[in-house]
């Protein structure tokens, strides 16, 4: 036995194996415990969960405003009771002493629960817009934001002096950020300095639209979009809507454009005017609205009809608009009264979907106008 009562090697112990030294004292740094006996401490918790960092009490004021990010707090607290009460990632599965070090618990607490995870491509998420201009060109079309980030010590010009000023005319909350804090939120985008969040859009029902029409005392009159993926036709299409006299703009809940920063900024503002309704199915919304009496008419290339010689622009009218080139799906044209098409040169091929919704509505427009 060596002095300090412990094997040494020639207490049947391998000169400088396992866990002992030579001399037969505790190897430093391993506490006296074989490799296998270490347990990892898994992944860093994010910024907004570590007590004290600057994130955690912008996440903290913004949860007591009532601004925070649906789905944060569900996701954020099921990442904590993952990670055990340090937040560093609690004992794994199998239990200590399994030889799961920090890869295999980072892979396990990296993972979200089913429970908080958001749909694929659900587009409920609150958009950011990144860059001086681009702020400013929303905030000037009045898109409807919660929050303005700006970095520290941010070098101040014309543009933000004018940001500044129309957030605080919006009332618009100025936060202030660190440039890798904007760098995460924005994606890797060049933000110059500026980010805004925008508040996610509250889409109507499709009969809303139709019992606004008839609050107002006025005849029905909707655009459906079939097909178009581009935020800057929707937002153009419901500025010519806003236009001539509309009362809604109809898109698809799935692969179609939605009311983004790009759409409001189409729309010089006729969005906050002109509501957005979204349906499951195109078709049977086109459907029931045909069943409460609204004539339904597609615009198409190839239509027998010119939207020129409309006979029932003067009733309820629903106008569906198909994409550029590939016209109307074959499930919404079948669901169309009539086809209308636009007269055209014969050397144009086809227009774009907001320049043919703005002609047909304006067409629509005049039969309905007064004659004197």
């Amino acid at each position: 036995m060596s002095p300090a009562g412990k094997p040494g090697p020639a207490g049947g112990r391998a000169a400088g194996g396992g866990g002992w030294t030579k001399s037969g004292k505790p190897r430093p740094g391993t506490g006296g415990h074989g490799k296998r006996r270490l347990e990892g401490k898994g992944p860093t918790p994010p910024a907004r969960l570590r007590p004290g960092h600057p994130a955690q009490r912008r996440a903290a004021a913004a949860a007591a405003r009532g601004d925070a990010e649906p789905g944060a707090g569900a996701a954020e607290s099921a990442r904590a009771r993952r990670q055990g009460p340090a937040g560093r990632g609690g004992e794994s599965p199998a239990g200590p002493g399994r030889g799961r070090g920090r890869a295999a618990a980072g892979r396990s607490a990296g993972k979200p629960e089913k429970a908080g995870r958001r749909a694929r491509g659900a587009g409920d998420a609150p958009e950011v817009v990144a860059g001086r201009n681009a702020v400013l060109e929303a905030l000037t079309a009045g898109v409807p934001a919660t929050a303005l980030f700006a970095a520290q010590r941010l070098d101040s010009d014309d543009r933000v002096r004018d940001v500044i000023a129309r957030a605080a005319q919006a009332r618009v909350p100025m936060i202030e950020a660190s440039r890798p804090e904007l760098d995460r939120m924005t994606g890797g985008a060049i933000h110059q300095g500026l980010a805004l969040r925008i508040a996610p859009y509250r889409y109507a029902h499709p009969a809303d639209l139709t019992a606004r029409a008839a609050a107002q005392g006025q005849t029905a009159l909707v655009v459906a979009l079939d097909g178009i993926t581009d935020p800057r036709n929707l937002g153009a299409i419901a500025r010519s809507v806003a236009a001539f006299g509309g009362h809604g703009v109809l898109i698809p809940a799935r692969r179609s454009a939605r009311v983004t920063a790009g759409a409001w900024k189409a729309s010089a503002g006729s969005l906050a005017r002109v509501p957005v309704a979204q349906a499951p199915n195109l078709a049977r919304a086109l459907a029931s609205y045909a069943e409460a009496g609204l004539f339904v008419v597609g615009l198409d290339a190839s239509g027998g009809n010119s939207v020129d010689d409309l006979e029932v622009a003067d009733g309820p009218l629903v106008l569906v608009v198909g994409s550029e080139g590939r016209g109307l799906s074959r499930l919404v044209a079948q669901h169309c009264d009539l086809i209308a098409g636009i007269p055209m040169a014969a050397t144009a091929e086809s227009l774009n979907a907001a320049v043919a919704a703005g002609i047909a509505l304006h067409s629509v427009a005049v039969r309905r106008a007064p004659r004197r």
